[in-house]
């Protein structure tokens, strides 16, 4: 295989200033509304970095499951992830809807929500769901898969008829951003960026990056 050959011409759209909304969120609802509009699979799907004490980083794809004063996501708190934001409580978000040619890259500090949040999606989850929760020891090597799906049997024997209770050690983040850029590709790789940024006095101001 030929990487170099591996070519895609950018052709959709532009993105302007005058396009812009002049709240981020705003405009990030507005794409993602776009990008369901679409029918793209998983379209709140994003890349999630955080790093640890030293600076080591990791990445991986998890759900936006709210959107407030920040991006809210859920997991195990004893995951890698959890680990990590634990150390060094700052993330990095990318969200990358292809058939639009768009990005949106997020960068914030992170926070847990509360109790009665995590309690609420929880239980609006799937049975299935809530009960592979409670089985895993989510990043934690184990011996076989058999494990794993002998203890969600056992969980849902337990809980049979009964609500299952949310894990102490599951529940949700939310990513705080200071900086959101909205990437739109464009022919010949000069691509617009543009780029919001919480000033001194906490007002977002929008720059425009080269490409």
């Amino acid at each position: 295989m030929s990487f170099n050959a591996l070519r895609k011409e950018y052709t959709q759209r532009g993105l302007s200033e005058q396009d812009l909304d002049a709240d981020p969120f705003r405009q990030f609802t507005v794409w993602l509304d776009q990008a369901v509009a679409a029918s793209l699979t998983e379209p709140n799907a994003m890349a999630l970095a955080t790093a640890d004490a030293d600076g080591r980083p990791s990445v991986r794809m998890v759900l936006l499951k709210g959107l407030d004063t920040g991006f809210v996501f859920y997991t195990n708190y004893d995951s890698r992830k959890g680990r990590e934001l634990a150390q060094n409580p700052w993330a990095a978000l990318t969200f990358y809807w292809a058939e639009l040619e768009r990005q949106v890259r997020i960068e914030g500090r992170v926070e847990q929500v509360t109790a009665e949040m995590s309690d609420s999606y929880f239980h609006s989850r799937p049975i299935g769901s809530q009960l592979g929760a409670a089985a895993s020891h989510q990043s934690q090597i184990i011996p076989s898969r058999a494990v794993l799906e002998r203890r969600v049997r056992e969980l849902s024997e337990q809980y049979q008829e009964q609500e299952i209770p949310r894990p102490p050690n599951w529940g949700g983040y939310r990513v705080i951003p200071d900086t959101i850029e909205f990437w739109q590709g464009r022919q010949d790789r000069l691509h617009d960026r543009l780029r919001y940024r919480r000033d001194a006095g906490g007002q977002w101001i929008v720059e425009r990056l080269s490409p």
